[in-house]
């Protein structure tokens, strides 16, 4: 079992910055792939960014630019900076880690983004 707590989240104006922070614990030997996905009230939840243990990276086209997905592999955790955010990145985000075959998935509890206008 993996554990994932979650931090940072929060109420910014637009324009402004965020850090989210995700570190996991325990078994976490076969996790592969860090991503972080939001689900906004009334939508699907949809992909923001993933990188993977070699270190490419994905991203949604509604953040690339602004968004940058990290992680520190001594700390076992998972960083999205969010940047130059606008109301319409108001969310709950998730951080998601998984084996490449995503046989073990694990999702964190969701941390709160809320941008005011």
């Amino acid at each position: 079992q993996v554990q994932l707590v979650e931090s940072g989240g929060g109420l910014v104006q637009a324009g402004g910055s965020l850090r989210l922070s995700c570190a996991a614990s325990g078994n976490a030997f076969r996790i592969n792939v860090y991503g972080w996905y939001r689900q906004a009230p009334g939508k699907q939840r949809e992909l923001v960014a993933t990188i993977r243990s070699a270190g490419s990276t994905n991203y949604a086209d509604s953040v690339k630019g602004r968004f940058t997905i990290s992680r520190d592999n001594a700390k076992n955790t998972v960083y999205l900076q969010m940047n130059n955010l606008k109301p319409e990145d108001t969310a709950v985000y998730y951080c998601r880690v998984s084996s490449y075959d995503y046989l073990h998935d694990y999702w964190g509890q969701g941390t709160q983004v809320t941008v005011s206008s």
